[in-house]
């Protein structure tokens, strides 16, 4: 398995929008991520600085949102969902979708799931509960 470090993924994102820029080729990988960055144009001038990217590890800015962990976050949901792991995830967010109207949004409350399934998995020192995360998103794709 591939675990890249924080700063390769600072360096993936910000070569990715950079090659969107130019309309160079892209791997499959890095148009999805493209996607998902051209879903937040807020982070774009985040994407647009390689070294201020990889300053900003050294001090984190704790007022605003980490743009890489929001888009790797994005990419491990649509990867999830590509294989349908763990079971019934890739239901459970096209459920969440049709419910919300949006992809997007569902993303981001499945983003609330992965997170909460995280923290209690290193909170109890436990591998993660993929049976757990899935029930949280079918839940909210079947609450009023």
């Amino acid at each position: 398995m591939f675990t890249p470090s924080q700063a390769d993924v600072r360096r993936f994102f910000c070569s990715v929008r950079a090659k969107s820029l130019a309309n160079a080729p892209m791997e499959a990988i890095e148009t999805l991520a493209s996607q998902w960055i051209d879903e937040h144009p807020e982070y774009h001038a985040a994407l647009a600085d390689v070294d201020a990217a990889l300053a900003q590890m050294i001090e984190p800015d704790t007022t605003r949102t980490n743009p890489f962990l929001h888009l790797s976050m994005h990419l491990s949901i649509s990867e999830q969902c590509s294989i349908d792991q763990p079971r019934g995830i890739r239901q459970a967010v096209e459920l969440l979708s049709a419910k919300r109207q949006s992809l997007h949004d569902a993303h981001h409350e499945a983003m609330e799931c992965l997170g909460q399934m995280l923290w209690e998995s290193q909170r109890a020192g436990r591998p993660p509960d993929g049976d757990a995360y899935t029930a949280c998103v079918q839940q909210r794709a079947t609450r009023d």
